[in-house]
């Protein structure tokens, strides 16, 4: 009999804590107001992510009969169908929310974003192009915050530069990474932190006044303090990589990268000036970092 936490674990509910802060980087930075329904977007982010991350244990069931026999197709615990009509049940209820909370512009890069998971899990995964196509996930997650606003693309390509870097490192998880993959990834690492913090100490329209300018120092600090938190997240393991590309020290930098998201969305925020809900992505990266102490160091992203 399936359980709540078999379904739980199928569509990798901590991990979800990741992607909350997607639209709502995109949104800021595409100039948005964030009212009561605007905040679905973050749950339709969860949703998408959660059916993505069922609909990849349904297409690797068979793979994973092998390799990872305890997840719950594989262990018998969630049947192959079930597992296709959560994944399919959770990227419509995605859909859903996203046109409640962002109307016909958010909707409209719901709907392809739904076509690149599809695509992703489906076909690409294990190709050449498995990194850029995942990173064309996260990037059109970003931009459904902003509802394809232009202003938005810098931080979507952001978050798809360490999207693409992470995925390519995760390949090593069952067999081990290699020394030049490791390195990628330290590059890959330091142009996203670069690309955070761009454009600051710029200004736009009139010269701020007194607390204008107070606030954009704080701005500035905040921004640079989520960088750092970034960096600290991501480089350590990272590092280990490099003299060791072993499957347990490439698990434990993949996961690292997973979750360095936050912080790095954080900074996106912050940014714009958005201190409020860089603050709350803050906290979102403390319940993560809870999460993620109590989960097994072997276990595969």
């Amino acid at each position: 009999m399936t359980t709540v936490g078999d379904v739980l674990e199928l569509v990798r509910a901590p991990a979800a804590l990741t992607v909350l802060g997607d639209t709502v980087a995109g949104g800021h930075a595409g100039g948005a107001r964030f009212g009561a329904r605007r905040w679905l977007l973050p749950l339709a982010s969860v949703f998408l992510y959660s059916g993505g991350m069922a609909l990849n244990d349904y297409a690797d069931r068979e793979l994973d009969a092998v390799e990872r026999p305890e997840r719950p197709i594989p262990s018998g615990r969630v049947s192959s169908r079930r597992a296709l009509g959560i994944a399919s049940a959770c990227m419509a209820v995605g859909v859903g929310l996203a046109a409640a909370g962002g109307g016909r512009r958010s909707l409209g890069v719901a709907a392809p974003l739904v076509g690149a998971i599809v695509l992703y899990n489906t076909v690409a995964k294990d190709t050449a192009a498995g990194p850029l196509s995942m990173a064309a996930c996260r990037g059109l997650d970003v931009l459904m915050g902003g509802g394809g606003a232009r202003a938005a693309l810098p931080a979507a390509a952001t978050v798809a530069l360490h999207t693409a870097g992470v995925t390519a490192q995760s390949r090593g998880e069952v067999h081990g990474g290699s020394v030049r993959t490791a390195r990628a990834g330290l590059a890959i690492t330091g142009a996203t932190a670069v690309a955070a913090v761009a454009g600051l100490g710029t200004t736009r329209g009139r010269a701020p006044n007194g607390s204008g300018r107070a606030r954009r120092i704080v701005s500035v600090l905040a921004t640079v303090a989520g960088a750092a938190a970034y960096l600290a997240t991501t480089l350590p393991s990272q590092a280990k990589t490099l003299g060791d590309p072993s499957a347990a020290n490439v698990r434990t930098a993949t996961r690292s990268g997973i979750g360095a998201m936050v912080p790095l969305q954080a900074t996106l925020t912050a940014r714009t000036g958005a201190l409020g809900a860089a603050a709350l992505l803050g906290g979102v990266d403390v319940a993560r970092r809870a999460l993620s102490a109590r989960r097994s160091r072997g276990d595969v992203t």
